[in-house]
């Protein structure tokens, strides 16, 4: 019986005096610019604009896309360490630069030449923004249930459905859009769907109702309202039927930045926690010297590390191009964002009183966490989709 992962260089994180110079220029710029204001961008639920202005022009909006496409390059594992740094300040702030990714990511695999040039290139700039539609009333985690349609006439199609939860969707300039443009096959119900490049004005477009989520405030998603909305047939996104392989091939790579995405969130509770039991006296000591808060603290950093390690891990499989990262980042995604969860509750019981007080800041992470274990495949899916994965390697057999 062999598992994906049966070499010692299949474990090597490879991180370099260049990544931590970059982690280093990112916290500066989120601990100056970023954090400072995270109570304005709860209260106000927006992120200002003068923020993703300077985000812009650090380059940020285009790490990870390569440079032939107006991106900085930089790979997975870069991805990673901007997404982490972003995080452990205002995760929020992580939603909406990876939202861009989430639009990009499908183009620069499966699209067309000049759509990567007309589209992507401007993303990457920051000079335009994007959201990736594919959740709706009926599902999300389940690709093949998608029931928004798509109609050939001519040299264009025509959309017409609904999503829900769509992240970005108020201020992007562009979406992708998944509809079924045939019925599903009795034996491939993933058959038959498609994913298209919808601009903002285009006429029957509409953004609907935003969504008072339990987190991520600063970055809440909304309704997108599709009403016979005419897209050029150059638009379509990889082959006409074969979408499901579009939309799933993108959320195998862009699920370990949500990995990533929880990792910060988990080093800010961390960070608060232990600097609150250092200060912090009770019955006249401090409170770190306490048995419970002492094992609380090493179990919050031992699962803090793990995630750190199996998110870059699976980083670097997917920046090698090694198919094993697939189940590597369903591995990271689910480990990390449910440590963070479980971080966030301890950070919260250490700080007592203070801890759901929202003007300590601590409660706020965990609500964040709770997002994260959901969007991008639900941990269910991921627990799924490892299983299968193991059981096609060691044994060649689909279910």
């Amino acid at each position: 019986m062999v598992f994906p992962f049966a070499s010692s260089e299949d474990f090597r994180i490879e991180l370099t005096e260049e990544h931590e110079l970059f982690r280093k220029s990112i916290r500066e710029f989120v601990e100056s610019k970023v954090l400072p204001r995270w109570r304005e961008i709860k209260e106000t639920n927006r992120i200002p604009e003068e923020i993703l202005k300077e985000a812009a022009e650090l380059g940020i909006f285009g790490v990870g896309i390569p440079e032939e496409y107006g991106g900085q390059g930089g790979g997975h594992l870069m991805t990673a360490l901007l997404t982490e740094e972003i995080a452990r300040a205002v995760p929020a702030l992580g939603v909406t630069i990876g939202v861009n990714h989430l639009f990009a990511v499908p183009i620069l695999l499966f699209g067309t030449e000049d759509q990567k040039r007309k589209y992507v290139t401007p993303i990457a700039q920051g000079k335009a923004r994007g959201a990736h539609a594919n959740t709706e009333p009926t599902g999300g985690s389940d690709v093949a249930g998608i029931r928004s349609t798509a109609r050939k006439v001519n040299d264009h199609y025509v959309i017409n459905g609904r999503k829900v939860f769509i992240s970005g969707a108020k201020d992007a300039d562009y979406l992708v859009v998944s509809a079924r443009t045939s019925p599903p096959r009795e034996d491939k119900r993933w058959w038959g769907i498609s994913v298209f490049i919808v601009e903002k004005d285009m006429p029957g477009l509409k953004i609907g109702q935003q969504f008072k989520v339990l987190g991520m405030r600063g970055e809440q998603p909304y309704e997108v309202i599709l009403e016979d909305v005419k897209v050029p047939a150059e638009n379509l996104v990889g082959n006409e039927n074969e979408g499901f392989k579009v939309i799933v091939s993108t959320y195998d790579y862009t699920r370990i930045g949500i990995a990533a995405q929880a990792v910060g969130i988990a080093q800010a509770t961390f960070e608060k926690a232990l600097n609150y039991a250092l200060q912090r006296e009770v019955f006249g000591q401090p409170l770190i010297q306490f048995q419970m808060i002492i094992d609380k603290l090493a179990n919050m950093y031992m699962k803090l590390e793990a995630a750190r390690l199996l998110t870059y891990w699976a980083a670097t499989l997917a920046d090698k191009g090694k198919r094993e990262f697939i189940v590597a980042a369903s591995l990271a995604k689910a480990f990390a964002t449910e440590a963070a969860e479980w971080i966030a509750r301890q950070a919260i019981q250490i700080h007592g009183g203070y801890g759901v007080d929202p003007e300590t800041g601590v409660e706020r992470y965990l609500r964040d966490a709770i997002i994260t274990t959901i969007y991008e495949g639900t941990n269910e899916i991921q627990r799924l989709t490892i299983v299968r994965q193991l059981v096609r390697q060691a044994f060649g057999l689909k279910f």
